[in-house]
């Protein structure tokens, strides 16, 4: 096992390398000049500009500036923005609590939710509760999540009165549910489906026919042997939604007005601070790498056949 971890977290480097590099590459290469941004429409002397270019490193070389990035990176160094002074990682840390807490409840939202019914229409196959399951899960996939933040917004805030229509600067907890459950909708039909479909073929599996030819309880044949096997599909889906979560909860909080990692990226790309967005991207990265290792350590759990070597 520890060969296995030590292998895949080599195999991470190049991936983690590849990932940042390209983000590094559209920001700063894509949105223009960002000191020519920061002086706006006045006449400035271009000697200067070419002095603050210096002076930032925006002079040197793309690949250069890349190497000076990660040299910095792992220091805890993310830079500086251009426009404030303030330290990237400052303002990072500010903004990514209220998006951690969303994603988390959204995650939490998407797991039991979404396990649950599918569990539920897959015991039950070709029935009106299983017929019900994929109709509601193929309008969650096919509603944008914008169009279903803005009615959900509507029914919720301004019909029935029972929630915020916008989270306050507090970042209330409760206040954070509706739009969690928004964030969630699509992540949830996808689980809900995949969990559903997994359990249906599993009832078909011989092990189950042993199971119940041995007289087995039906409440242990279905905890013990047919979910813990139909899950693996299901937590591969899981792993790599954490990091989806995070960063469609761009337009989530765009919605409810959430000042979390979406209006940061949004204030960033208007100002062209391409330092900013590459290191909220170099931490949603971060999460994914992760997320996926502990999957894979996650299947030897899940199906004993399994083992690391």
């Amino acid at each position: 096992m520890g060969r296995y971890v030590a292998r895949r977290l080599l195999q991470m480097i190049p991936v983690f390398i590849g990932s940042t590099l390209l983000i590094f590459s559209m920001m700063y290469v894509l949105p223009g000049d960002p000191v020519r941004a920061l002086a706006g429409e006045q006449n400035v002397d271009p000697a200067q500009i070419a002095a603050l270019r210096s002076e930032l490193g925006l002079d040197k070389p793309l690949l250069m500036q890349y190497a000076i990035y990660l040299g910095n990176l792992l220091q805890g160094d993310f830079g500086t923005q251009i426009a404030s002074g303030r330290p990237i990682a400052e303002v990072i840390s500010e903004a990514y609590p209220v998006t951690i807490q969303l994603t988390l409840f959204a995650f939490t939202f998407t797991v039991v939710a979404g396990i649950s019914l599918g569990v539920i229409a897959g015991l039950k196959p070709d029935t009106l509760r299983d017929r019900g399951l994929l109709i509601l899960t193929l309008l969650l996939i096919s509603v944008p999540s914008f169009v279903l933040g803005r009615m959900s917004q509507y029914f919720f805030a301004f019909e029935l009165g029972i929630v915020e229509p916008n989270v306050s600067l507090d970042e209330n907890l409760s206040e954070l549910l509706l739009p969690a459950s928004v964030l969630a909708a699509l992540s949830l039909a996808y689980v809900a489906r995949l969990t559903r479909t997994s359990i249906a073929e599993n009832l078909r599996a011989d092990y189950i026919r042993t199971a119940v030819a041995k007289g087995l309880p039906r409440r242990r044949i279905v905890s013990v042997h047919l979910l813990r096997n139909s899950m693996i599909p299901v937590v591969t889906y899981l792993g790599t939604d954490l990091g989806t979560l995070m960063a469609g909860a761009v337009v989530t909080e765009g919605i409810f007005n959430i000042k979390g990692v979406g209006s940061l990226i949004f204030d960033a790309l208007k100002h062209r601070e391409g330092s900013t967005v590459v290191g909220v991207v170099t931490l949603i990265v971060l999460i994914y790498l992760i997320a996926s290792l502990l999957v894979d350590l996650l299947y030897a759990v899940l199906d004993p056949r399994i083992r690391y070597a």
